[in-house]
This record gives C-alpha cells, sequence and structure tokens, in this order.
C-alpha cells in the first residue's frame, strides 16, 4: 500500500508539472535582414532571418496584405448593389419588387409560418424605382448602381429582398435575376463584395483573402410559385397562361443579414512555423506593380500558456 501511495503521489506531481510546462522554446524576438529596399520593377525583395521565433508571417503592403488593416472588418464607403433580370411570359405591372429592410428578424430554417410572418411584420423599404428591370426584351437587363448609402448610414445590418406578384387572370411573368452582387466602395479606390449569389458556406475571395456572403432563401406566401436559387441565378415562374392563372401569387427570396460597410481583413503570408528554423530560411518577394509599400514581418513565440509577438517593418520602393 505504501508503494502505491508513492507511486500516485508522483504520479500526480508529474502530471501538474506537465499542466505548467512552457511548450514553446522559440525567441519572442527575431531579426531581419533585407538585401535592398528600392527595386526595380520584375526585381525579386530577398530576406533573412536571426533569432528563432516559433512563427513569421509576411505583410507586404498591397492591397490585401497589409499589416495595419489585419483586424480591421468594416470601413466607410459606398455600398452599390447590382444585378440584371431578364422577363418573359407575361407582362403583368408591378411583377417584381425590390425591397430592404433593417427590422426584420431573419429566417428560420425550420419554421417557414413563422418566417411568412416575420417577413409580413417586418418594414420594408421599396426600392425599386432606383434599378432598372427588364420589360420583356431579348437579353439580360443590368440594373445600374444602386446606392444603398442610406441604408450605410443607419448602422444597422440590413436585408435584401425580391418580391414576386403573380395575379389572377392573365399569364403571370417568369422572372430571372442573375449578377447579383453588393460591393463596398471605399474612398482608396478599394473596392470590396460584401454579398453575392454564392451560398452562405460557400467561400469567394476579395483581393485574396476568404470572406463568405448571406446566401439568398425562399418563401411563398401564397400560391404554388417559389423561387428557385442556384449558384448562377434566381429565376420564378408563375401561371403560364391566363387559364392558368386562377389564384394570386407572392413570393419572396431573401438575402441578408448584410452589414454594409463590411470589409475583408487583410492577411499575411506564413514564413515560418514551429518545425523551421529561422536561420536557415531565405524569403523571397516579388511587387508586380509600382509603388511605395509598407512590409511587415510579424513573428514571435506561441505555447499553450503564452503568445509573444513582434514586428519589424520596412519601406520597399518599387520603380
Amino acid at each position: 500500500m505504501r508503494i502505491n501511495y508513492i507511486l500516485l503521489f508522483a504520479a500526480a506531481g508529474c502530471l501538474f508539472t506537465a499542466c505548467h510546462k512552457t511548450l514553446s522554446t522559440g525567441d519572442a524576438a527575431f531579426g531581419v535582414t533585407v538585401e535592398k529596399t528600392t527595386l526595380s520593377l520584375g526585381d525579386t525583395a530577398r530576406f533573412g532571418f536571426t533569432g528563432n521565433p516559433d512563427v513569421i508571417s509576411f505583410y507586404s503592403g498591397e492591397v490585401g496584405k497589409r499589416y495595419d488593416y489585419r483586424n480591421r472588418i468594416s470601413a466607410d464607403g459606398i455600398p452599390l448593389l447590382r444585378f440584371r433580370t431578364i422577363r418573359a411570359n407575361g407582362s403583368q405591372a408591378n411583377s417584381l419588387a425590390l425591397l430592404v429592410s433593417n427590422n426584420f428578424e431573419g429566417v428560420l430554417t425550420t419554421d417557414t409560418a413563422t418566417t411568412i410572418g416575420r417577413i409580413k411584420n417586418a418594414a420594408w423599404t421599396d426600392i425599386t424605382a432606383r434599378a432598372t428591370l427588364s420589360t420583356g426584351a431579348a437579353g439580360a437587363v443590368s440594373s445600374g448602381n444602386i446606392d444603398l448609402s442610406d441604408f450605410s448610414v443607419q448602422e444597422k445590418p440590413v436585408f435584401i429582398a425580391f418580391k414576386y406578384l403573380g395575379y389572377v387572370g392573365s399569364a403571370q411573368s417568369k422572372w430571372t435575376i442573375d449578377s447579383f452582387s453588393v460591393k463596398n466602395i471605399l474612398a482608396d479606390g478599394t473596392s470590396y463584395i460584401t454579398a453575392n449569389m454564392n451560398e452562405y458556406n460557400i467561400a469567394y475571395t476579395n483581393y485574396g483573402v476568404t470572406s463568405y456572403s448571406p446566401g439568398f432563401s425562399a418563401y411563398k406566401a401564397s400560391s404554388v410559385y417559389n423561387w428557385t436559387i442556384t449558384s448562377s441565378s434566381l429565376v420564378i415562374t408563375g401561371a403560364a397562361s391566363a387559364g392558368a392563372a386562377t389564384t394570386a401569387a407572392e413570393a419572396w427570396v431573401i438575402l441578408g443579414p448584410l452589414n454594409l460597410k463590411k470589409v475583408t481583413p487583410d492577411a499575411g503570408m506564413p514564413v515560418k512555423n514551429t518545425s523551421q528554423k529561422a536561420g536557415d530560411l531565405k524569403y523571397n518577394y516579388m511587387y508586380t506593380a509600382i509603388g511605395e509599400y509598407h512590409a511587415v514581418f510579424a513573428g514571435g513565440k506561441i505555447s499553450v500558456d503564452e503568445s509573444e509577438y513582434n514586428t519589424t517593418s520596412f519601406q520597399i520602393i518599387v520603380k
């Protein structure tokens, strides 16, 4: 019994020691050297390292790779909505409406009745007049740029909806919507897609950095007709003839919630991981455009107990 107690105590001691053990043996500080900071376009920037941090990342200073914007998720800009429409079959007036809401409570994928109730109870602003819609002529018609700045200044997420109405007594229109996008256009000329036709789990990129659209959801408020959602279009076909148009149709397709000021955070490129020695690394990078770039190397030590990071920066001029 005595031996058992000793072994148990020893095992517990090892356990407590392991809990407090610092796993990282890397350096928090590290050094970076650069061969030259003024380059001709087409030249390669060449960097070397001293010290032994666990990780190093490189921010080149190009759009999408700026250290100062690594945590930026929103920025003031001009939010522009754009899409195309094709109208076919019937010519019923006012069969498609474009609406925006900032108090819609959102869809419940498992509760259609509650979602339709939320749609009906929300305050929707009709902005159809801001868009150019197809009148039935051949080919897709661009909506033009639709400025949503009046909704952006409210500092609230918004939902964007297309509402379809089909009336009794005549052929109901078929609508196809494609090339849907919302972009946040910043004063520096950069442009960030904040929503598109992608489903919520299908990524797209802004300046090489992954982001996601909220995705569309379709609900029919009456009749049998509803929107079909694909990765390239939204389509609804009502009653194709007057004889078939015996009941009114109402169907919604909704995207959101959407932050109209959304931008994608910039990201660094991995240079070193924990299994590599910094002194053995040489990192080369080629800029593709003339300009002046604030290049930053960020790195340090990481462990279960602590993390400590440092940066080294250079002004790189490309002529």
